[in-house]
């Protein structure tokens, strides 16, 4: 499905002595892809918190396949696993500026009312645009 690919640069804050990125940051990093294909799409979190919907990350998967180091430029590629109804599924894959794969991720979020805390199916607004 639709795919989109965000860079950035890892700053010294997100590395341990050695210079190699601590990898509880590759959470955050995968975070920014989803967020990025979102507003690739026209969409922020910002604008569907404001209507009321929320989206929790329900699971979480990452296979670490090399070290990325202070100042590498990565780039996370992020794809929809599949339609979303009430749960929407990404896929990521992260390269560093040579092109060589970092780590591969994939989650899974559900849409949820903002006021009840319940699931809720994916808003219609969200699946106009992936149609489109």
């Amino acid at each position: 499905m639709q795919l989109n690919s965000h860079s950035f640069r890892v700053r010294y804050a997100e590395t341990d002595q050695m210079g190699v990125v601590y990898h509880g940051n590759y959470a955050q990093y995968l975070e920014m892809g989803r967020v990025e294909w979102l507003r690739a799409l026209g969409i922020t979190y910002k604008s569907m918190e404001d209507n009321g919907v929320m989206l929790p990350v329900i699971s979480l998967h990452i296979d670490y396949k090399k070290s990325a180091l202070y100042d590498d430029l990565l780039t996370v590629e992020t794809s929809l696993k599949s339609r979303p109804l009430v749960k929407i599924a990404f896929d990521y894959r992260v390269f560093n500026e040579s092109g060589e794969l970092l780590a591969t991720g994939h989650t899974v979020l559900a849409f949820m009312d903002k006021k009840t805390g319940k699931p809720i199916k994916c808003p219609d607004y969200i699946l106009e645009k992936l149609d489109n």
